[in-house]
């Protein structure tokens, strides 16, 4: 398992080395002539206005937190590549360490940092940082159960009160802040650092100014990850996405995330160094069935659907290529392919209606005319759910039930309420069938807890699991492998996950999730590939301050 690594020590030095080795279409520009050295780099979110100014990182509708500068000011312990290899790349700290069950974390300071106000950055910063949680200053919104620390040498050791291990990334991009100030903030989980000197952070960029429209920030001069190629970033926020395409094609903007539409006709192809990549992550957009009511309280029936709507076209046509498709009978997408066990390898998933017919008919099922009755008599048909307005997915809405017509006689009804009457739908267990997104943990965990895990049923509402699926033994792997202490504890879990999985077919995932971002290469090359998944190319994640440090000037 990539992520579990529980020592890493490459030093950001030879990071950085690495990452510039393979960085394919940004890693040259032909001797553009245009290129400019030296010129700000303007990061865009299409959200309108933000008309209060916080800098506070804990909060998430703080302006730092919905611009996404926070990332840019203050910094982790490591960085956890969320696609690629999963690694983990150590940042504020030099070292990171777990011990065998995941609730010990040793870390060690990394030396020669100091905060942008001049102070030496310290282990009393790490301490303090975590310790905020632990004296109830600062709410645990993160579910990290810290219960302290201890100091041996330079080595600091963070322990919780359970295994870390399915939540690594929320420990170690636990924003680091430093002591000598916010030891005088009152309510850290609500002080919005807007008075002089109190956004200060260890990271490549400093707050210069604000405003509803832009936040300017400027490089650190003494930015321990030494000199920046990219001088000034300017954060803009647009209206909506067609305004933030219109300012990625004309060049007013340089780095977005966004789903753009037709996005090789609108963006691509209006400037050879445009570029968009889409990087596939452990999560998958999923279809959630009702498994507690007809028609999908019988396996069959999910078995057969498995087998005829098409992942394929949900990544070409509502996506438009921004994913990849999830064909593996575990339900696992490429990026955990080294999770799946031998029995399951190759085992995928195809368009294949005659094998479907066959399933159901085995089952009982029949058909009248084109019409798919069940073996009690009555005629297969249920309604699919998702909010108007979410344009992706409404449009697999709408081939989901072409492909289960014309293939298997279903009759599926589109229903597109707004988020309220789908909200409750999806907790309160009414629906039939709901396209939804998984619990992010980096590892195969995040599947089978999203859809089969009972812990998510509380006073009969659903956070996850939304089908409602349930099975001790299932129940009993989840918990181990959230909280073995050996790899071999965690790989024998996985196996009766995997395999409860594909037989009962208790979800089915369309394709993994993915990070996008659109960037151009005319001034700065070193930015992520296909080839080079060294970090997403999504300015909203925390690996944005990776990416910032491997830029190059355009030769």
């Amino acid at each position: 398992m990539r992520l579990r690594s529980s020592l890493v020590t490459l030093s950001v030095a030879t990071a950085l080395v690495l990452t510039a080795c393979s960085t394919g279409q940004g890693g040259t520009t032909g001797g553009d002539p245009t290129a400019e050295a030296g010129v700000a780099l303007t990061i865009a979110k299409p959200d309108g206005a933000i008309t209060t100014e916080s800098h506070n990182p804990y909060l998430g509708d703080s302006s730092a937190s919905k611009y996404g500068y926070a990332k840019v000011i203050f910094e982790p312990l490591a960085l956890v590549n969320p696609t690629g290899d999963l690694g983990t790349t150590p940042w504020l700290a030099e070292s990171v360490e777990w011990n065998d069950d995941y609730t010990e974390l040793t870390v060690v300071p990394r030396s020669g940092v100091t905060w942008s106000d001049g102070t030496e950055f310290t282990g009393d910063d790490i301490v303090f940082t975590f310790d905020q949680y632990l004296n109830g200053t600062l709410t645990d919104t993160s579910g990290l159960n810290y219960e302290g620390a201890t100091v041996d040498g330079d080595a600091i050791t963070l322990k919780f009160a359970d295994s870390k291990y399915t939540a690594q990334s929320r420990v170690l991009h636990t924003p680091i802040v430093p002591k000598h100030i916010w030891e005088n903030i009152a309510d850290p989980n609500t002080d919005p650092l807007t008075e002089d000197g109190l956004a200060v952070g260890t990271g490549p960029y400093v707050l210069s100014s604000w405003s509803t429209e832009s936040v300017t920030l400027t490089a650190n001069p003494d930015y321990w990850g030494g000199e920046l190629a990219v001088p000034e970033l300017h954060y803009i926020s647009y209206g909506d996405n067609a305004a933030l395409t219109t300012a990625l094609v004309s060049g007013e903007a340089d780095w977005a995330q966004a789903f753009i539409p037709q996005i090789e006709d609108s963006y691509l192809s209006a400037d050879e160094d445009n570029h968009f990549l889409a990087s596939p992550t452990a999560g998958a957009a999923t279809l959630f069935m009702n498994l507690q009511t007809k028609p999908f309280n019988d396996v069959a029936l999910r078995e057969a659907l498995a087998w005829t709507i098409d992942r394929q076209a949900y990544v070409d046509i509502a996506r438009e290529g921004a994913s990849e498709p999830v064909w593996n009978v575990t339900g696992l997408g490429s990026v955990l392919e080294d999770e799946v066990i031998p029995e399951f390898q190759g085992q995928e998933y195809s368009v294949d209606v005659d094998k479907a017919r066959q399933i159901l008919t085995d089952a009982g099922y029949t058909w009248e005319g084109d019409a798919l009755v069940d073996p009690d008599g009555e005629r297969v048909s249920f309604s699919i759910s998702v909010p108007a307005g979410w344009s992706d997915w409404n449009t697999e809405q709408a081939l989901i039930a072409e492909e289960l017509n014309e293939a298997l006689g279903i009759e599926v009804v589109v229903d597109q309420p707004d988020w309220g009457g789908w909200d409750a739908a999806r907790q309160e267990g009414t629906f039939q069938a709901i396209i939804h997104w998984l619990e992010d943990t980096g590892n195969a965990y995040g599947m089978y807890t999203s859809t089969m895990d009972p812990k998510w049923i509380v006073d009969g509402r659903a956070q996850f699991n939304f089908g409602r699926f349930e099975d001790p033994a299932v129940t009993e792997a989840l918990n181990t492998y959230a909280t073995a202490s050996s790899d071999e504890e965690r790989e024998e879990a996985s196996a009766v996950l995997q395999t409860a999985f594909a037989e009962h077919v208790p979800a089915i995932p369309l394709g993994a999730h993915p990070l996008l971002g659109e960037y151009n290469t005319r001034n700065y090359v070193g930015w992520p590939t296909e080839e080079d998944q060294y970090a997403s190319a999504d300015p909203t994640q925390p690996g944005i301050v990776q990416v910032l440090v491997n830029l190059e000037p355009a030769e």
